[in-house]
């Protein structure tokens, strides 16, 4: 459906697609949970129809930037629209497959990733022969243009994939996962694509990476292959642009790369991790609930793992939340009120604490 992208876009199809994690669970949400989402208030859907994923707010709050599977198109291209639903727009050029939009803080440019040089067409689908697998498509790169779609500059330019890109609070740095050093890893750049520095160096996959809103630190996804067997088995994919995405824990570190420390450990797919404004707590998705794998919550949990509780509770997909720039609202995606198979809509909702 997706790419292995910014908060893999392709997570949508967990729902239905991915196998349990292989890994015995150790953490897990608090025992006998309400069933209530008691911190989601005034529930509201924005889109209705088709694939719509990775919803991110500006700086002001007012417009959401997000990417699309509509039209009749086969893959996804880059969308903005107001926070009530109202006035959407594709910004992308409409060829090749788009992914991981943002804003930057001052609204005069937006940032995304693109296959678009690398042919029209959107890229061949993974083969699912070896088991379910995502595509890391080494076409994708990460481009800048007006908030219209206009001037598009193209900011990385090494060989193999650049995408999972986003940007820091006061717009400077951009932080991205990219294969240029024949690894998945954790970059960051300046905003022009300048001074690029490495910052993850553990075998296997670190993506999904955003700034805490003070710029120190850098929450994200990870899965590192610790036996002999998962090691050849993440490596032989890799070499045919491929990851098996089952079990992904979530990491905080410096935005240096220092003071690296896991925030999960339950063996099971977490992902989409964003910072709350007050930069101690962590939301994201995660199947950890569900013996089958297959149904996806939000939850919050503090920067040092304790703390961990559930927020939704819907019996189908929850994922890449975010908060407005203030705190009171929470965009996300969600399978609920699909009218149809693999249908995946934007709601918004205010946040009570």
């Amino acid at each position: 459906m997706k790419s292995l992208a910014c908060l893999f876009a392709i997570g949508i199809l967990f729902v239905t697609l991915v196998t349990p994690g292989q890994s015995p669970a150790v953490q897990s949400s608090v025992a006998s949970p309400p069933q209530t989402e008691e911190h989601l208030g005034n529930i509201k859907q924005l889109t209705f129809g088709g694939e719509n994923a990775e919803a991110y707010f500006s700086a002001g709050g007012r417009k959401l930037i997000f990417q699309s599977t509509r039209d009749g198109r086969e893959c996804d291209q880059i969308y903005t629209m107001n926070v009530d639903g109202s006035a959407v727009k594709m910004i992308s050029n409409g060829t090749g497959r788009t992914t991981c939009s943002y804003f930057f803080p001052n609204l005069g440019r937006v940032l995304y990733s693109s296959t678009h040089l690398g042919g029209t067409a959107c890229p061949q689908r993974p083969d699912f022969s070896k088991g379910y697998v995502w595509a890391i498509y080494p076409s994708y790169d990460i481009f800048i243009a007006r908030p219209n779609g206009s001037q598009i500059q193209q900011l990385t330019k090494t060989p193999g994939y650049d995408a999972e890109a986003t940007i820091s609070t006061n717009g400077k740095k951009i932080v991205f996962t990219s294969m240029r050093d024949g690894d998945l890893d954790i970059y960051t750049m300046d905003a022009n694509g300048r001074n690029v520095r490495r910052v993850t160096n553990e075998l296997g996959y670190d993506g999904g990476p955003f700034f805490s809103p003070d710029g120190r630190q850098i929450v994200y996804r990870a899965h590192h292959p610790q036996t002999e067997k998962d090691k050849n088995d993440y490596q032989s994919l890799l070499k045919d642009n491929l990851i098996r995405p089952s079990t992904l824990e979530l990491w905080v570190m410096n935005a240096d790369g220092s003071n690296k420390r896991q925030i999960t450990r339950n063996g099971k797919a977490n992902f989409a991790p964003y910072f709350f404004p007050d930069g101690k707590r962590i939301i994201f998705s995660s199947n950890m609930d569900d013996p089958k794998g297959r149904d996806f919550d939000l939850y919050k949990i503090n920067i040092d793992g304790s703390g961990l509780e559930r927020i939704t509770f819907n019996d189908t997909f929850d994922g890449f939340p975010m908060f407005s720039p203030n705190g009171k609202q929470i965009v996300f995606a969600s399978n609920r009120n699909a009218k149809a198979r693999g249908e995946t809509n934007v709601f918004i909702a205010d946040w009570v604490e």
